[in-house]
């Protein structure tokens, strides 16, 4: 197996590994209740994609004691 002629510098390594990083991911606002969701996907706060209603949430109630 080929082996490299000298090694390589730590300068030259981290160059290398400098694309390796993570991107954060965007959000955007939710068009119904204005709230941080990521793009193209359903609100988990209220439940619509597009402006439509995708699945049903149920209402809290609050039970008076």
């Amino acid at each position: 197996m080929a082996q490299p002629k000298r090694r390589w510098s730590k300068a030259r390594t981290g160059l290398r590994r400098s694309t390796w990083k993570l991107d954060a991911p965007g959000f955007v606002e939710c068009s119904h209740c204005h709230e941080p969701v990521q793009p193209h996907r359903v609100c988990k706060n209220c439940g619509y994609y597009d402006g439509k209603e995708v699945i049903a949430k149920k209402e809290k109630t609050v039970a008076n004691d």
